[in-house]
């Protein structure tokens, strides 16, 4: 069987579009979550803030261009980026979204560990981690992207161990509590939250004989580290219509 170009085709039958990554890359910082954004350098939207990305290269898949783009906009170094675990969002196909031409974007997002303080690169004219409540108008539909991701994030926490990633290695039920709080928006029934945590297989392992953190003039608050747990059964789900 033939997989070769079909006869007669004319690949310019067909109006040219271009393909571009956008990444949603959160983290928390004290109890706020924080979304890294660059400002263009160069129009459309120049002086605006976007989501950092670019356009995918010919021979170039979309995750490595995403890779590729960040580290150029952002100054994180190489093996920085190779390592975060970015999670294809979905993709963005508005024939408008973009005044220069016809342009999808492929976006991701993803929940890491502090990092590093960015720094301007490529065409962006600098770069820096924003409250991701209050970020003002973003560049095209990066309003839409962003909220979309935050969406994403918050639902990994449903399902997966990821707010252990973001506690101490030693760490008490209220810091992993505030994770949750910080990434969802919402406040938690402390009793209701730490029943949950600790009837979940592998989510959280007491610190046998360590010392207990005190928080103050209450009890004094048992250590806990990662389980071994990956995925959450049952999940973890967020309360309704209570928020901070």
């Amino acid at each position: 069987m033939s997989t070769g170009v079909p006869a007669g085709y004319d690949p310019y039958a067909f109006a040219p579009f271009a393909v571009t990554v956008d990444l949603a890359v959160f983290t928390v910082r004290g109890t706020r979550l924080h979304v890294l954004l660059v400002e263009r350098g160069e129009d459309p939207y120049k002086g605006h803030w976007a989501l950092p990305g670019g356009f995918v290269l010919p021979r170039e898949s979309a995750e490595d261009a995403a890779r590729r783009e960040l580290a150029e906009e952002t100054g994180l170094t190489e093996h920085t980026v190779s390592a975060l675990h970015l999670e294809q969002l979905r993709t963005y196909s508005d024939p408008d979204r973009d005044p220069r031409m016809r342009v999808v974007s492929v976006a991701y997002a993803a929940l890491v560990p502090d990092l590093p303080e960015p720094h301007s690169g490529g065409d962006a004219a600098s770069a820096r981690w924003w409250d991701a409540g209050a970020p003002g108008s973003l560049a095209f539909d990066h309003d839409r992207i962003l909220a979309d991701a935050h969406d994403r994030i918050g639902a990994k926490l449903e399902y997966s161990c990821l707010a252990t990633a973001f506690c101490p290695p030693e760490f008490t039920l209220g810091e992993l509590q505030q994770v949750y709080e910080t990434v969802w928006g919402v406040e938690l029934d402390r009793p209701n939250f730490r029943r949950k945590v600790l009837t979940t297989p592998g989510f959280v392992q007491a610190v046998e004989g360590s010392p207990r953190r005190t928080g103050g003039r209450g009890k004094p608050a048992a250590l806990y580290r990662a389980g071994a747990a990956t995925a959450l059964h049952p999940p973890l789900l967020r309360p309704e219509g209570r928020t901070t």
